[in-house]
């Protein structure tokens, strides 16, 4: 665990190998590049494959889809999202305001004023946004920003709030899966708690569709950071729907109730206790 939480600027030391004097010297080099493989930097990659024009009533735009990708490693399942250039423009306009002498030398993309929907004009603006977001990744404090975070996931996680208002469950769950898919993979730059909102959403949904061993599984997964870092507002509610769904599945529950009840005690005279499904449709109205 120790050599997976080790910065991802830092190279293994000799400490990491095995400990066996009668190992040759060859051996021993071969072992110091298989260390020095496993605890290679992980480093996202993005990719801007392909476009689409959306043309509407009154107007059209580009969509360009975004995949995400981390180094090193193959991944069958390719997770994307769509965004317009007016998105890029007001994440910039947001990193810049808060990160102006960082970004200084970092320019987005221009605005064209004719030729739009040209396909040299939109295969040019591609590979120049696929640029601009290698570059804000390799600013560091940008890297580390929420802003840069909810760029890739604040629209699915609004349109999944607002199918699971709406009691669209199976729908919000796909929308959900791209949302944890991107957050598990920007995890290593940004708040440990990122994913509890997104992992609660999952537990209601499949709660909600009678899938209790797969809602119990992802409230299981998001109580852990509520507990070390204190986000109270998702306790109680957390372990509520822990309880009942491991009262159906027959799993032990008897700790997790006594933590409910003292919880529940402690909140005593506060307002009225909401379930999850509940702060979930509050965080995003």
């Amino acid at each position: 665990m120790a050599a997976q939480r080790r910065s991802a600027d830092t190279d293994p030391t000799p400490d990491d190998l095995p400990s066996c004097s009668s190992l040759t010297t060859k051996e021993l080099q071969q072992n110091w590049q298989a260390v020095k493989r496993e605890q290679r930097p992980v480093r996202l990659l993005f990719e801007i494959p392909s476009t689409r024009i959306v043309e509407q009533t009154l107007s059209k735009h580009v969509l360009y889809e975004i995949v995400v990708m981390r180094s090193g490693s193959f991944e069958s399942h390719r997770v994307s999202v769509e965004r317009r250039y007016s998105d890029f423009c007001h994440l910039h306009h947001r990193l810049v305001e808060e990160f102006e002498e960082e970004l200084e030398e970092v320019l987005l993309p221009r605005k064209l004023l004719t030729g739009n929907f040209c396909p040299e004009s939109i295969s040019e603006r591609r590979r120049a946004l696929q640029d601009y977001l290698a570059r804000l990744y390799a600013t560091r404090c940008v890297r580390h920003s929420p802003l840069f975070a909810s760029f890739f996931t604040e629209q699915e996680q609004r349109r999944a709030h607002g199918l699971l208002r709406a009691g669209q469950f199976r729908p919000a769950l796909e929308q959900l899966r791209t949302v944890l898919d991107i957050q598990e993979k920007l995890l290593p730059w940004q708040q440990p708690t990122m994913t509890v909102s997104t992992l609660a959403g999952l537990a209601v949904c499949h709660r909600d569709l009678d899938e209790p061993e797969q809602a119990f599984a992802a409230a299981q997964r998001a109580l852990p950071p509520v507990r070390r870092y204190g986000l109270r507002r998702y306790r109680a509610a957390l372990l509520e729907l822990l309880v009942d769904e491991g009262y159906r599945l027959g799993r032990p529950v008897a700790q997790l109730q006594e933590e409910l009840t003292t919880l529940r005690d402690a909140e005593r005279g506060e307002a009225s206790p909401r379930s999850l499904k509940e702060l979930l449709i509050r965080e995003f109205i």
